[in-house]
């Protein structure tokens, strides 16, 4: 039997996977974040790296932004980030800097996950601030947004080429 708390952070995963597939919808890959606090979702964020051509556009750093302005400050204290991804080493540093009190994320990153999967930048001692993290919170549906995304990528350029039409690089979406 799950937790309210286990509970909780499916509903908010819930969301935060509703804004992957914002992300999902304009060719961004399908990676989605929220901030909770007191119970509200007071930020949402998606990724936006390719539509606004910012290699910080990342889900959790546009949330993070978007907290500090509705909360008019950058300490985010008593706040929970549910993001659908592991944190990279860069969101997992603004995470950090940020004061966020838990981080919730659905899908392991082998490729650059900084909580523990690649490194763990979240519950370095020498920092002066370590969040909480649960991971796994609706990891297959996280998964699955993502495998589904790069197949239908992979398959799109298979296809071009056997048109001869030029593609972007593998690199422009890794």
């Amino acid at each position: 039997m799950k937790t309210s708390q286990q509970l909780k952070d499916e509903a908010y995963m819930k969301e935060a996977l509703t804004e992957a597939d914002k992300a999902e919808a304009i060719g961004e890959v399908p990676i989605g974040a929220v901030i909770v606090k007191d119970d509200i979702i007071i930020a949402r964020g998606y990724n936006e790296r390719e539509t606004k051509q910012r290699a910080t556009g990342h889900a959790e750093l546009v949330a993070i932004e978007e907290a500090c302005r509705i909360l008019k400050t950058w300490r985010l204290e008593g706040c929970t980030l549910y993001v659908t991804l592991e944190p990279c080493p860069m969101c997992a540093g603004a995470i950090v800097q940020s004061r966020i009190d838990r981080v919730v994320y659905g899908a392991d990153d082998p490729k650059g996950g900084s909580c523990g999967t690649v490194v763990n930048l979240l519950d370095e001692p020498k920092f002066n601030h370590a969040p909480l993290v649960t991971s796994g919170t609706l990891k297959e549906e996280a998964a699955d947004r993502l495998s589904s995304f790069f197949r239908a990528l992979r398959e799109a350029r298979k296809q071009k080429k056997k048109e001869g039409i030029p593609h972007e690089t593998e690199s422009d979406f890794t």
